[in-house]
């Protein structure tokens, strides 16, 4: 389980949003571009974003061009989880891949600044700020396999290859 505020974003928060274009030349100093993670969607948000928080949103999270570097530069800046509607195919296959907790959910009672705590397995998300429970999906046991490992190449260096049974 993870515990952290939420940080409440709308539809459509690009990829261009995550990091900003105009900072492509950082894309080689990942550490100096997560200090601009989200900025153009929240300027203060790097700098208030503690380890597990969340971000949550609406729909279409992650849209806009397969910048790998997106998903990654949320996870450095110690995001526990993003929750939100629906997600970009690719973005969402992304953050799978190295290692950041995504799940869909009706995040429409969920308020900024909402303390809220997360349970990947059993699919439940509690807002302690509003003493409500919701129900989602739990992360299926292989991707929680490829998240506990910290991303799909940690998880094949140590397995080799999916082994769903190591899982269940």
């Amino acid at each position: 389980m993870t515990l952290g505020r939420a940080f409440k974003f709308g539809d459509d928060i690009s990829t261009d949003l995550i990091a900003p274009g105009r900072l492509a030349h950082l894309r080689s100093n990942l550490p100096e571009l997560a200090k601009h993670v989200l900025e153009d969607a929240d300027p203060s948000f790097a700098q208030r974003v503690r380890p597990g928080d969340f971000i949550v949103a609406s729909r279409n999270f992650g849209l806009g061009s397969s910048r790998e570097h997106a998903p990654l530069i949320i996870k450095m800046s110690g995001v526990g989880a993003v929750i939100a509607k629906s997600f970009a195919r690719i973005f969402f296959r992304n953050a799978i891949n190295i290692g950041l907790p995504l799940l869909v959910a009706d995040t429409d009672e969920i308020d900024d600044g909402d303390e809220l705590e997360v349970n990947f397995k059993d699919g439940l998300i509690e807002d302690i700020t509003k003493g409500r429970t919701i129900t989602t999906s739990p992360i299926p046991d292989f991707m929680l396999g490829i998240l506990n490992e910290g991303g799909l190449l940690p998880y094949l260096r140590k397995f080799g290859d999916f082994k769903l049974e190591e899982h269940k």
